[in-house]
């Protein structure tokens, strides 16, 4: 492990000399991805410094009980080795966890899309349920969520709605969210108190930068028209919302939130972004034969990942098993347990990878 971690430091010189070049910095697409090495490595190299340290201290206190006749000065010696010694298992741990090879966009923002599945108007409710646990969980964790487009249900929630996330480390928390989400509860409109099973599709896509993803403009198809508020309300006469269509793939996006038209471009403009590389990175990792699927990274968004259900107050994530037995609390925005369960489960994942 030192040898890697040696490596690592060396390379973060490398990086810290070549970020101050005039050259690099005449080049934002080269600058964009050397400042990103640099915060990732920045972090193991610290951490790194702190364990080196520990290992000094532990060689400084045991040559001191080796060579010192000074009862006392041998006492604070063993207090102190005794001390550095309880450190080391926690500090090799840690480096350990950050040697994982980590996914490049978990520092990025995200795009999250909520879809109702089956069940008609429950499932766009139960969409509406889902939106809201993301909203306080983003504002528990401190992030912006911006409103791009949404679809009423004809009873409630959403059929469709699409938002941006941003903050730190917004999509390496969320990925984990992607998939289909089922509930089971009583429907408002049921009359004979049986539970129904619905569900809703989730989406959790990095948001890309320019330099990621070149879309050529002379491929896209720009559409106006007016958007709408809750209850298909015309709130803006002006031809403010934004619609892309990206020829080559048909891939659509689009904006309506802002009074804007050129706000509300931007947005469906990074929106489509984001979609073109979540196809692009599909079609390439059929092509490379996907080796080895995570079990719980941002798999298949057509599994179904996760059951609420509202008669036994139980949500059970199905990817590691994960049950808890507080239906309100985790609709409150309380899924930082499961996101950090998934998280372990992945790194061992990849751990396990590595040692193959």
């Amino acid at each position: 492990m030192i040898d890697k971690l040696e490596a690592i430091k060396a390379r973060f010189e490398e990086v810290s000399q070549d970020l101050v070049k005039p050259e690099t910095m005449a080049d934002m697409k080269v600058y964009a991805k050397l400042n990103k090495e640099y915060k990732d490595l920045d972090k193991v190299v610290k951490k790194y410094e702190e364990y080196k340290a520990v290992l000094d201290g532990i060689q400084g206190a045991k040559d001191l009980l080796s060579n010192e006749k000074d009862p006392e000065f041998r006492e604070m010696a063993k207090m102190e080795l005794e001390e550095l010694q309880e450190q080391q298992p926690g500090l090799e741990e840690e480096l350990k966890q950050l040697l994982i090879p980590k996914d490049p966009n978990d520092s990025k923002d995200a795009i999250l899309e909520i879809r109702a599945g089956a069940g008609g108007d429950e499932a766009a409710l139960f969409a509406g349920d889902l939106y809201r646990m993301y909203q306080r969980f983003a504002e528990a964790m401190g992030w912006q969520m911006s409103l791009m487009d949404f679809t009423d249900g004809t009873s409630g929630g959403f059929k469709e709605i699409v938002v941006s996330l941003s903050g730190e480390d917004v999509y390496g928390k969320m990925k984990y969210e992607s998939g289909v989400h089922r509930v089971q509860r009583v429907p408002a409109t049921e009359t004979q108190g049986r539970v129904h099973t619905s569900a809703a599709s989730v989406a959790v896509l990095p948001e890309m930068e320019e330099v990621d993803v070149e879309i050529n403009m002379n491929e896209v198809k720009k559409e106006t028209y007016c958007s709408s508020g809750p209850g298909g309300q015309s709130v803006n006469t002006t031809y403010s919302a934004v619609r892309l269509t990206h020829l080559p793939t048909g891939i659509v996006a689009q904006c309506q939130d802002q009074k804007s038209q050129l706000k509300n471009f931007d947005k469906a403009l990074s929106v489509l972004r984001a979609r073109i590389y979540e196809v692009e990175l599909e079609k390439h990792n059929e092509e490379v034969g996907a080796a080895r699927k995570s079990m719980v990274g941002s798999g298949d968004r057509s599994d179904k990942i996760r059951t609420y259900n509202y008669p036994q107050s139980r949500v059970t994530d199905h990817r590691i098993g994960y049950t808890v037995h507080n239906l309100p609390n985790v609709m409150d925005g309380n899924i930082g347990d499961f996101i950090e369960q998934l998280r372990i489960a992945e790194n061992a994942e990849r751990m396990q990878a590595g040692g193959e």
